[in-house]
């Protein structure tokens, strides 16, 4: 059979990688820059700086966190963008580690919906640090977040918020159940409540959930709670309602409908027609999307804020997918620091089409998990994909797509990936 040329791959039109002799498939640095903004940066003090400098940077963002013999991290520095930041690795690599360790730390110092704007003394900060890490993360104790080693070990984390007066910073030991050490305290309260999405929807599970989570003993992490109790806020009215209205079109288009809140706490989508359904018979990738509509119309994903994501490619199909990419973007243009965890890579290629073409100016960072030795993961970070390493998540879809194309094409099996000659 004649052997077959294909022409130059980019990562915004790839669908399978080129033959190489590695294992791993590395897209090229001129195909993947300016996925993640601009690279003008090397150093963490000129990554910093740059963080100040570009995009459409919100009052309060979280712009450092430090992390030390923390759950699989070593010694880790991550430096955040202003608007977006994807995090990128294979199962086990830490992914959900991050955006929770980042959620609880900032979720703890944020106003109460009870208005309470005074800083919380050493003594209560410390209590509720403890509290908030256990609860977040479920682990038999606070103690078993530690890296593990051998014998009575520490670990310590250090968040710094562009506004100075937001920092904090603490340690604790294997033996830890109840408190942390507090290294800085906190000066003032963030002003407003940050946003955690799990990877399942809520909304079905929502009526009378919080009540049963507060008076109960129940193994489900607080995220859950602390979304319910943001899902079940007043809509937001007034001048806000425009931009509002931008934001749930897209949404409201997908879903063929729009999300209502019934006076005994059920969950409706709305059609367009009029009919309302239940949220528990609607399609779940449809309930993960009214969720996010739920969330914008009430204000909570609007302005100044913190949204944290765990996958928000799980149980959405392709389609329904840009609509969640734009709207990612659409979110961190209206003052909401976003952090994702994913393996997908239609979802990055769908943010890296959108950013080249609409969303330029963000100030967006990306970073690489990598599982080495001992299960210690170590980070690669920047302001493009390529700055991140290869990450096999990724490179597993590409590498499937050649596969798939070398079968419908005919190509005989020596003109394999060099994945597949290993198995051959």
């Amino acid at each position: 059979m004649e052997s077959v040329s294909r022409p130059p791959r980019r990562l915004d039109t790839i669908t399978s990688p080129p033959e190489n002799t590695h294992s791993s498939y590395h897209v090229p640095a001129a195909s993947r820059d300016n996925f993640c903004g601009p690279a003008v940066a090397t150093s963490t003090d000129q990554l910093t700086a740059h963080i100040t400098t570009t995009g459409l940077e919100i009052t309060k963002v979280l712009k450092t966190m430090k992390l030390e013999d923390f759950t699989v991290f070593h010694n880790t520095e991550f430096v955040f963008g202003s608007n977006l930041n994807v995090v990128v690795g294979e199962n086990g690599a830490g992914k959900t580690h991050v955006i929770k360790a980042a959620y609880a730390a900032t979720a703890v110092n944020a106003t109460r919906s009870n208005g309470e704007i005074a800083p919380l003394s050493k003594s209560q900060l410390q209590s509720a640090l403890a509290e908030k890490f256990q609860s977040v993360f479920r682990p038999d104790g606070l103690g078993r977040l530690v890296r593990r080693r051998r014998g009575r070990r520490k670990c310590a984390l250090d968040f710094k918020y562009s506004d100075t007066a937001l920092n904090v910073a603490f340690t604790f030991s294997t033996v830890a159940k109840t408190e942390v050490t507090l290294k800085k305290a906190p000066r003032r309260r963030i002003e407003k409540l940050p946003v955690y999405l799990p990877t399942r929807e809520l909304l079905a599970i929502y009526p009378g959930f919080v009540s049963l989570y507060e008076t109960t003993h129940l193994s489900f992490e607080e995220t859950w709670r602390d979304t319910c109790i943001l899902l079940g806020a007043p809509l937001a009215r007034g001048p806000r309602e425009t931009r509002i209205k931008e934001i749930l079109s897209p949404l409201e288009t997908a879903m063929n409908g729009s999300v209502e809140l019934d006076k005994s706490g059920r969950f409706y989508l709305k059609s367009k027609s009029g009919g309302n359904m239940e949220m528990h018979l609607v399609a779940e990738g449809m309930r993960k999307l009214a969720m996010v509509a739920r969330l914008v119309a009430t204000g909570s994903l609007l302005d100044k804020g913190y949204l944290f994501w765990d996958e928000p490619e799980a149980n959405l199909n392709p389609k329904a997918l840009k609509t969640i990419a734009r709207t990612i973007l659409q979110i961190a243009g209206s003052g909401i620091q976003v952090f994702i965890a994913t393996h997908s890579l239609f979802l990055l290629r769908e943010l890296h089409i959108l950013q080249k073409r609409e969303f330029q100016s963000f100030d967006t960072r990306c970073f690489g998990l990598h599982i080495g030795d001992e299960g210690v993961v170590s980070v690669q970070q920047g302001n493009t994909m390529d700055d991140i390493g290869e990450i096999t998540a990724l490179d597993e879809d590409l590498q499937q797509s050649e596969r798939y194309i070398d079968t419908e094409m005919g190509v005989p099996s020596h003109s394999m990936t060099f994945v597949d000659k290993e198995h051959v």
